[in-house]
């Protein structure tokens, strides 16, 4: 999964130091820092230790982390989706996230649907799940499209907003 996979108009490649530019202008999108919540990137260097850091140990231990979605029409940097194994929860979990001007347009449903399938059919994870914030509606509309049904409210640690956590699993008919 170190590769990069493809979908009809999609390129997701595991993401690597060289999107560190990228990434600072993900994280710090008013929307993801409204939803997500402040990573406290506040340079590229800032971005580049946080992939070094938080993304590509997991890739390494892993096999499967955080991807870049790149559109395929123009090479253009669209978001993120990935799935993390995140202190607090005990089953993996899918997260995206997108700059402002490509929401709305399918590519995250494109994205994390080839993302769960490619991880249900090439690693033993049997359930997947996914956190939401209450205000994030969007989310929560692409988070049930994909399958994954409404469990309960959680807090992670050091967090005290609740969230709301939904869980997928594994089945025949997800390939």
């Amino acid at each position: 999964m170190h590769n990069k996979m493809e979908t009809e108009r999609l390129f997701l490649k595991p993401i690597d130091l060289q999107d560190a530019e990228f990434l600072f202008g993900l994280y710090n999108s008013p929307r993801f820092i409204e939803f997500i919540g402040d990573r406290n990137i506040k340079t590229i260097e800032d971005a580049a230790d946080y992939i070094k850091l938080k993304f590509l140990p997991q890739l390494e231990r892993l096999g499967y982390g955080n991807y870049v979605i790149i559109r395929k029409l123009d090479d253009k940097k669209l978001g993120a989706v990935g799935i993390f194994d995140r202190e607090g929860l005990d089953v993996h979990d899918i997260g995206f996230s997108f700059l402002p001007e490509f929401e709305g347009k399918g590519y995250a449903f494109e994205a994390a649907s080839h993302l769960l399938s490619t991880i249900f059919r090439n690693f033993k994870l049997k359930k997947i799940s996914d956190i939401t914030a209450k205000a994030n509606l969007s989310s929560q509309k692409l988070i049930k499209k994909l399958g994954l049904k409404y469990i309960k409210t959680i807090h992670l640690p050091h967090d005290d907003e609740e969230l709301l956590y939904y869980e997928i699993e594994k089945t025949d008919n997800i390939l």
